[in-house]
């Protein structure tokens, strides 16, 4: 008897592995984007932020008319007397010793800070007047610092509160001081506030409210003055 014939088994086909997924790879991937992006716009706004900050802080420096260099040089103000006794406020470069000293051209007078002070001037013991109407240029405009009388009172009436010097009241009325001199005259200058010595330059002395401010220039006067009886209300 004939053997049957057996049927061929199917081609066997190649088995493929498996895909592995990547779900997890681009997370990752999406992840870190996301971080670098989030750098990217936090950097750019630190960026934005420091330009801000510095336009802000140029703009306020060029902007500002009553800005004031820290160091004043006086004696370089236009106008600036230097001749001797007596001394009466200079008005023709008034207006162009304001802005070197932060100063402003008022309509009236501003009295967001207001205080006063008091100065005596003598030479070779000999007083010397301080005029009225220093820093009040004919009634057209006045500056923050001022005499409204020949008693020796400085007014400052300002629309802001600021260190105010000596030398900015010397600089509106038009009167070189320095650490030698006083108008015409040079050498043995001293200052004196509240009746104690001041070394250095008298110009660099910053405005207090009621202080008795005293230069003497030469042979001093036989008494110190340390204090003054300002008017009520002053």
């Amino acid at each position: 008897m004939a053997k049957k014939a057996r049927t061929p088994p199917p081609p066997r086909r190649p088995v493929q592995a498996p895909r592995r997924r990547e779900t997890r790879k681009t997370a990752t991937v999406g992840a870190a984007a996301g971080r670098n992006t989030l750098l990217y716009a936090g950097g750019g706004a630190l960026v934005a932020l420091a330009i801000a900050v510095v336009l802000f802080l140029v703009l306020r420096h060029h902007g500002s008319a009553s800005s004031k260099p820290d160091q004043v040089n006086y004696d370089a103000l236009p106008g600036m007397q230097t001749t001797k006794a007596p001394w009466q406020p200079e008005y023709a470069h008034l207006a162009d010793r304001l802005l070197p000293l932060g100063l402003k051209a008022l309509s009236q007078e501003q009295l967001v800070f207001h205080i006063h002070q008091h100065l005596d001037i003598y030479v070779n013991g000999e007083k010397v007047a301080v005029p009225a109407s220093i820093g009040i240029n004919d009634n057209t405009y006045l500056t923050e610092l001022h005499t409204h009388d020949s008693s020796g009172v400085i007014h400052i009436e300002s629309e802001k509160q600021r260190d105010y010097t000596l030398g900015d009241f010397f600089g509106v009325w038009g009167l070189r001081l320095d650490a030698r001199c006083i108008g015409g005259y040079c050498g043995a200058l001293k200052a004196y506030v509240n009746g104690r010595r001041r070394t250095g330059d008298p110009s660099r002395i910053v405005l207090s409210s009621h202080e008795e401010i005293v230069l003497v220039s030469g042979k001093p006067p036989k008494t110190i003055p340390k204090r003054y009886a300002f008017p009520q209300g002053e």
